[in-house]
């Protein structure tokens, strides 16, 4: 049975996610050590920029629609009201 203490356990530990974590990294592509930051930096950034787009685009969908059904709603009553005296 192996025993270790605490310090060489946490230690132990450190080095294999440290190990894990570059493993995944290189696997990735991200095994170059300058740009790996930078590169998950502009992942980000790009993943909010599309959250972004695709909220507006949802609020100019509901803008959209609720200016339709509004001016659609203006013509029924224009016509069921006749403010402009047609003569009928």
């Amino acid at each position: 049975m192996l025993v270790l203490n605490k310090e060489d356990f946490d230690d132990l530990l450190d080095r294999a996610a440290e190990r894990g974590a570059e493993r995944v990294l290189m696997l990735l592509g991200f095994d170059d050590q300058g740009f790996a930051a930078r590169d998950l930096r502009e992942l980000r950034d790009l993943v909010d920029a599309w959250r972004d787009a695709r909220r507006t685009a949802w609020r100019t969908v509901v803008k959209v629609l609720t200016t339709g059904v509004l001016a659609a709603l203006l013509v029924v009553v224009s016509i069921k009201f006749n403010p402009w005296g047609g003569g009928q």
